[in-house]
């Protein structure tokens, strides 16, 4: 599988480690009156989607960014590979 990077330009997969859901990056708050009940949901709570699904990738054997990238489960096929520090942002900027 070849993943687009978006700096890099296209990479081996073999240079990535597969991190999970890519929700992660959207960690519980700690001071809300809820918050055992969302860090256990965050922490054991994974959807297994069968489609298209959002992801963490680290480039272990590169420039050891972080990336969200849209793969469909069933072909594997990529649709989108963004930075995950500019979705993070981007998510910082619509709450």
């Amino acid at each position: 599988m070849i993943i687009n990077h978006p700096l890099l330009g296209p990479r081996d997969s073999a240079e990535f480690v597969y991190l999970g859901d890519a929700n992660l990056i959207e960690r519980p708050d700690p001071e809300a009156e809820t918050a055992a009940r969302e860090f256990y949901e965050y922490a054991y709570l994974r959807d297994n989607p069968a489609g298209e699904h959002r992801e963490l990738w680290f480039h272990e054997a590169g420039d050891r960014s972080w990336l969200v990238v849209t793969r469909n489960t069933l072909t594997h096929e990529i649709s989108d590979v963004q930075m995950a520090r500019d979705v993070a942002r981007s998510k910082g900027r619509s709450k």
